[in-house]
């Protein structure tokens, strides 16, 4: 599916109703839904634990903090996009610390085709922190997958008194004699073993 065919969930924390009335313009049905909007960062973190969202666009400052921890912990903790929006004469005393940790920064007043310009980044940081996480999935499936077999190979050497290379052979010619994945027949050995 390619980014422009996607849709992306947003949370927004902000306390700015005008900022606030423009997300529709900013954040279009047809590529971010849902839109939800945190008016503090208590509530923001309570939305997060109940879900996971593509983008955090937090617009500082907040009124129950500044929202740079918030944005820290949320970038380093969460598989999200995080966008600081912060007024120019506070950008340079908290730029260096959020970009060390990934988050986005953006000057406020901005127009709303510097904000569109954001939300392209945003995407492109969102898509490749996608990939990024498919790659680690694929991973640890594999990692899984052989210390299941391990473990069946194991079985094997105890219960059938086998060589270490011939349980592995067994289970690989099983598994390629019945189309099946080397997983499979290890879970089928560990269940007639445990």
């Amino acid at each position: 599916m390619l980014p422009e065919e996607r849709v992306y969930s947003a949370l927004v924390v902000s306390a700015s109703e005008p900022f606030n009335r423009a997300l529709p313009d900013l954040l279009p049905a047809a590529s971010f839904s849902p839109v939800k909007v945190a008016g503090g960062v208590g509530i923001a973190k309570r939305i997060l634990a109940e879900r996971d969202f593509d983008f955090v666009i937090v617009n500082a400052p907040l009124p129950d903090d500044v929202g740079v921890r918030f944005a820290i912990d949320t970038a380093d903790l969460c598989s999200t996009v995080v966008l600081f929006l912060i007024k120019a004469e506070q950008y340079d005393k908290v730029g260096d610390k959020l970009m060390e940790h990934g988050v986005f920064l953006m000057q406020k007043p901005f127009s709303r085709a510097a904000f569109g310009f954001a939300a392209d980044w945003l995407i492109s940081a969102r898509e490749r922190l996608r990939k990024t996480e498919k790659k680690t999935l694929s991973i640890e499936e594999k990692m899984n997958e052989i210390r299941l077999v391990n473990r069946a190979k194991w079985l094997l050497i105890s219960e059938l008194k086998m060589t270490e290379p011939d349980a592995h052979r067994y289970i690989e010619k099983q598994a390629m004699d019945r189309c099946v994945p080397k997983r499979r027949i290890a879970e089928e050995i560990i269940q007639t073993y445990t």
